[in-house]
């Protein structure tokens, strides 16, 4: 070998080099909890081991795994970034102390204050991915008897609607101020303590394939399936869901301090979902007072143990105005009503008070805003401009139940291509510029639908058997 050919040992290490796929040289993408000393016994509580994961696996944009098995945790934090892997044989359940899940700030029911964690957290981040088809087991009986424990003793007071602001129970799930999150790939979600996803103060979020189970070991109080609060410019899709409550939810602040925070949900995107049991199909409401735009749900089914097919509920402290909403394309087998709007609904929750004689100081301090009075003109809840067509309902005991008030109707709404087996018709009181056109409603008692205080409202509806 030459001068001029000679390799030297710094030389031939970088020509060795150059030869091996640079991926080689990459940080590992897959951290396991496990090696972090997580126990897939499900005794020992995993939580900072598996946190630990979570940060180091963050700055690499990396996924976080888990080997067979289960594992007891608190409050666990996503970062930015990252996987969170939960495949088929792993199953992540909640612990049973309140400790374990500290107390943050939040939005619960419509009223921003402090609440225990969730079980899984997104708060702040973006570009996280939450999937697998393994579990999350809220192991929410706990939290169920608080809430049971806190009603009994506060519903002889006329303290119905602090309970469920006193009795702190653990979300299965939260997503609040962040974006471009995914989550589902057939991930079970099961007996949360209280709601299972919760979406606040968020955008650009996709839930698919979500599996929400919160009837197991009892009906668990206040299981909501899905909430999208206060958020705008997400898809929900493929969601299976048996809850104690509402099933898939819009949300937008409650009362004074609602109308406070003043943000709406919108650009929202709900379809081709199952309930088997819950509060309604699809809900807006309670919590009203942001407001409602752009909304669509199609192609959704809801089983017998569905009491409402679309559901619209507020009350006339809510406010909030909702509008441009299309529903369609809805399924409803033995649904007791498909189409129920309230505007005052569950008072004894809905309008609150102190007790006479209490001073505002002694009690917690996010009683005053659940308290605070709201003017009529602000409190009264507006929705306008819906459209509801191409609902097939069998086994419905009333097709309609709708209601709002004098000064505040339900402006322009279209319902058109129904289809609806009802022992009766039901009436619709409240309405303004309603139109019902091409509706095959058949009714065992030979009732058609009424309109009662409404305005420029009409009704074609098609004999049934002959369509048009």
């Amino acid at each position: 070998m030459t001068a001029t050919t000679k390799h030297t040992p710094k030389l031939a290490l970088t020509l060795l080099l150059a030869f091996i796929p640079s991926s080689a040289h990459a940080q590992p993408k897959i951290f396991f909890a496990n090696d972090y000393g997580a126990k897939p016994d499900g005794t020992t509580l995993a939580t900072a081991a598996i946190q630990k994961a979570i940060d180091d696996a963050a700055p690499k944009k990396a996924t976080v795994t888990f080997k067979p098995g289960t594992y007891l945790t608190g409050s666990l934090f996503l970062k930015s970034g990252v996987t969170f892997d939960i495949p088929e044989g792993v199953t992540l359940t909640g612990s049973q102390h309140v400790e374990d899940f500290p107390e943050l700030p939040s939005r619960i029911a419509g009223i921003e204050m402090t609440w225990p964690a969730a079980m899984i957290n997104v708060r702040d981040q973006h570009d996280v991915t939450i999937t697998g088809k393994g579990t999350i087991d809220g192991n929410g009986a706990v939290w169920w008897q608080v809430f049971r424990d806190t009603l009994k003793v506060y519903q002889p007071k006329g303290l119905r609607w602090a309970a469920d602001y006193d009795a702190k129970r653990v979300r299965l799930s939260l997503i609040q101020n962040s974006y471009n999150v995914h989550y589902g790939g057939g991930l079970t979600l099961k007996r949360s303590g209280f709601w299972t996803v919760q979406v606040l103060y968020s955008h650009d979020v996709t839930l698919d394939g979500l599996i929400i189970r919160n009837n197991e070991d009892g009906h668990g109080p206040s299981t909501d399936g899905i909430d999208i609060d206060s958020s705008h410019d997400i898809d929900v899709s493929h969601a299976d869901i048996d809850v104690n409550d509402d099933a898939l939810c819009l949300k937008a602040g409650r009362d004074a301090d609602g109308l406070r925070v003043n943000r709406p949900t919108e650009n929202v995107k709900i379809h081709d979902s199952i309930i088997h049991r819950g509060a309604a199909a699809i809900t807006i409401g309670s919590e009203t007072s942001g407001g409602f735009h752009n909304i669509e749900a199609w192609n959704i089914t809801a089983e017998s143990g569905v009491p409402n097919g679309v559901l619209f509920k507020s009350a006339h402290v809510r406010g909030g105005h909702a509008s441009d909403i299309r529903i369609h394309d809805l399924t409803f087998n033995g649904v007791a009503v498909p189409i129920s709007i309230t505007m005052n609904w569950n008072p004894a929750y809905s309008y609150t008070k102190l007790p006479e004689g209490t001073d505002p100081k002694t009690v917690p301090p996010y009683w005053i805003p659940l308290t605070t009075p709201v003017p009529e003109e602000k409190g009264l809840p507006h929705f306008s401009n819906v459209h509801i067509w191409n609902i097939k309902a069998t086994g419905a005991k009333q097709a309609f139940r709708v209601s709002a008030y004098p000064n505040a109707p339900l402006v322009d709404f279209k319902i058109d291509h129904l289809d609806i087996e009802a022992q009766t018709a039901g009436t619709i009181a409240n309405a303004e510029n309603w139109t019902m056109t091409d509706n095959i409603i058949k009714t065992a008692d030979g009732s058609k639908v009424t309109f009662t205080d409404s305005a420029n409202a009409s009704t074609k509806d098609v004999p049934y058997g002959e369509p048009k």
